[in-house]
C-alpha cells in the first residue's frame, strides 16, 4: 500500500485491486478500450487519483471509485477497502435469458438461424 503517491497508472491499479488477474491483462484491456476513467477511454499509463470513477469490462462492467492508491497486488480484503464498488447486482438466475441449446449433431447454424438467434439475444 502506498499512501504518499498522488496518482498511479490505471492498469497497475486495476490489477492491484483485482479487477484483472494479471497486469498484462489489465494493460491489454486498457489498450482495447475496456477501461474508462471518469467516462473517458483510458490508455494503460493514464493516472488515476483518489475519487476517480473507473469502469472496467471483464465478464461484465464493473463500476468502482478509487478510495486508495495501490501499486502492488494485495489480498482480497485489502483490495475491497481500496475501492468503492458501485457495480449493479446481477439479476436472479430465473430472470436471465436461458442459453440457446442446439441438438447434438445438428451442425453449424445456417445464416437464417444465426440471425434469428441474434434477434433473440437482442444484438
Amino acid at each position: 500500500m502506498v499512501a504518499e503517491l498522488s496518482s498511479v497508472r490505471v492498469d497497475v491499479w486495476a490489477w492491484s485491486v483485482r479487477l484483472y488477474k494479471t497486469r498484462s491483462a489489465a494493460t491489454e484491456a486498457a489498450k482495447a478500450g475496456h477501461i474508462r476513467v471518469n467516462g473517458d477511454r483510458a490508455k494503460p499509463a493514464q493516472p488515476v487519483k483518489i475519487g476517480d470513477e473507473v469502469r472496467a469490462v471483464t465478464d461484465r462492467e464493473h463500476i468502482v471509485f478509487v478510495k486508495q492508491l495501490l501499486t502492488k497486488r494485495v489480498g482480497a480484503a485489502v483490495a475491497a477497502l481500496a475501492v468503492d464498488d458501485r457495480t449493479p447486482a446481477l439479476p436472479p438466475k430465473e430472470e436471465r435469458a436461458a442459453p440457446v441449446v442446439r441438438e447434438r449433431g445438428a451442425g453449424r447454424p445456417t445464416k437464417r438461424e444465426r440471425r434469428a438467434l441474434e434477434r433473440l439475444r437482442g444484438h
